[in-house]
């Protein structure tokens, strides 16, 4: 893996894991045309993820601060018998929604795990990864404003918006348009749905980087690439703070539609590379 290589990898994973255009598809293409493969994917992979990671604590890192100090709290209310006593306490609301979104993804990506890994060695799942992330985009775009917060956040919510975090593990469908539409369908306002998208990626990233951690150490690393899969890796943070900020401005102005139509037309090729292409 040279340095261009490692620098143009680690932009996508930051970009496109928080625009709604799916770091998944994106990474599995690129490495399919650059021809990247062996030890050195795997490890790259979980530094990648740690990246982002990294850009969503910086961006949210009051909010991040709130929910561990309202931890410590819950904890301590729960020992003397006061209770969670979320209506009363909206931070430690958030965080509870937080982990039950948290929930369906695990168990999705824990028992399909297998099945979604299968599906990034076919350009044509991709490609039809990019054109369902497509027709998310679509339908967001159109649906009415609403007012809801984290006061007015149930179970339900919270389930369902993890349940489609966990579909989005498939290649090519987008993580941060999957969470965006489900709280856009429970009524949230754009505003907070996007912060909610953010924060339960979280938990999501970091399970994913916990799952690679032993194949990658079990696979290593080869000591020549050490120098570009770090500035892959420093890379993806950069980019994912820009791509967190911009993802904020561009629902609340509504241009989620011009995504569409890039990965409508990307997946479109996506597809014809895998029906045509011996190579892919």
């Amino acid at each position: 893996m040279t340095y261009f290589e490692a620098i143009i990898l680690g932009l996508v994973q930051g970009l496109a894991e928080f625009l709604p255009i799916s770091s998944s598809g994106h990474l599995a293409l690129l490495q399919g045309l650059f021809g990247i493969e062996g030890e050195s994917v795997l490890f790259f992979a979980v530094l990648l993820h740690v990246g982002t990671l990294v850009s969503v604590f910086i961006c949210y890192w009051k909010d991040i601060w709130e929910l561990i100090v309202e931890l410590c709290i819950t904890i301590k209310d729960v020992c003397t018998g006061k209770g969670l006593r979320l209506k009363e306490r909206p931070v430690r609301k958030l965080g509870v929604m937080i982990i039950a979104a948290t929930i369906p993804t695990g168990i999705i990506g824990v028992l399909f795990n297998d099945f979604f890994e299968g599906l990034y060695s076919s350009f044509i799942a991709i490609g039809i990864g990019f054109i369902i992330t497509g027709v998310l985009m679509f339908l967001a775009e159109r649906m009415s404003s609403a007012n809801r917060d984290i006061a007015h956040m149930n179970f339900r919510n919270a389930l369902f918006i993890g349940t489609l975090q966990g579909v989005a593990i498939c290649p090519g469908v987008s993580r941060s348009g999957s969470t965006l539409i489900g709280g856009l369908t429970t009524g949230l306002k754009r505003e907070f749905a996007v912060k909610f998208a953010f924060l339960i990626s979280i938990p999501s990233i970091l399970g994913s980087v916990v799952m690679e951690v032993p194949d990658a150490v079990r696979e290593g690393l080869d000591p020549g690439i050490i120098g570009p899969v770090i500035a892959g890796m420093v890379i993806a943070a950069v980019s994912g703070i820009i791509a967190i900020k911009s993802m904020i401005k561009i629902v609340s102005d509504k241009k989620l539609s011009y995504f569409s139509y890039y990965v409508w037309v990307l997946g479109t090729i996506t597809i014809c590379l895998g029906l045509f292409s011996d190579k892919f």
